[in-house]
């Protein structure tokens, strides 16, 4: 089995920042007009120019993988330590880090492994507007997941993800299956639907997570 949970707006107060050849933080927002300036940060989205010339900022963070993952000046997190709550901790330690993915509003869907930069980009309408991706913008987000990863392929998250899941992951051969708790349900074209009878409305997910980790779920 392999699992995709959608990112968390929470995330850990020690998590590190990309930086710019001067030194100064990055701060990936979705609307970096809309964040009030500051001298020790640049404000960025995540396919901007970067200082290094012709890369984007998303270019530096592979090549930061690449080549400064042991070292790891910056102090970046693995995409499933990055965000708070405990359930991301949760489905490594049941299903293994090569198995985990994490389907970001920043940076696409990358593995539970991947050594992510602290951002505040999100699909949700709640929350405030520089963090806020439109479906018009453009992002040449990462698409990690093999198309020949284990099946079934498990989503976890709220339906302005859904859309997204559906279409990173249309190559991958095995079957892939969508938890919702919404009526009605969403549209995942090419994945089967499966209901999380809850009362949560809020963060529902998390709960279907900690249930699929421990084995209490019905695929």
């Amino acid at each position: 089995m392999t699992v995709v949970i959608q990112c968390a707006s929470r995330k850990a107060a020690d998590a590190g920042h990309c930086r710019t050849r001067a030194g100064k933080r990055v701060r990936f927002v979705a609307r970096p007009e809309l964040v009030a300036p500051h001298p020790d940060e640049v404000c960025a989205r995540p396919d901007d120019p970067s200082d290094e010339p012709g890369l984007t900022w998303r270019q530096r963070v592979l090549s930061y993988n690449e080549e400064h993952r042991d070292e790891n000046p910056y102090g970046l997190r693995t995409a499933s330590s990055l965000y708070t709550p405990p359930v991301y901790a949760a489905l490594v330690s049941a299903y293994g880090p090569t198995q985990v993915y994490i389907l970001s509003a920043g940076w696409g869907l990358i593995s539970a492994s991947f050594l992510t930069p602290t951002y505040d980009i999100t699909f949700s309408g709640a929350g405030p507007r520089y963090a806020k991706r439109s479906a018009r913008d453009r992002y040449d987000d990462f698409a990690q997941m093999p198309d020949d990863s284990a099946g079934p392929v498990v989503f976890l998250g709220g339906r302005s993800y859904v859309k997204l899941f559906a279409d990173m992951t249309r190559d991958v051969q095995a079957e892939r299956i969508v938890f919702y708790a919404s009526s009605p349900p969403p549209t995942a074209l090419g994945c089967r639907l499966v209901r999380y009878v809850t009362t949560i409305k809020t963060n529902w997910h998390y709960a279907c997570a900690n249930d699929l980790a421990r084995g209490a779920l019905q695929l």
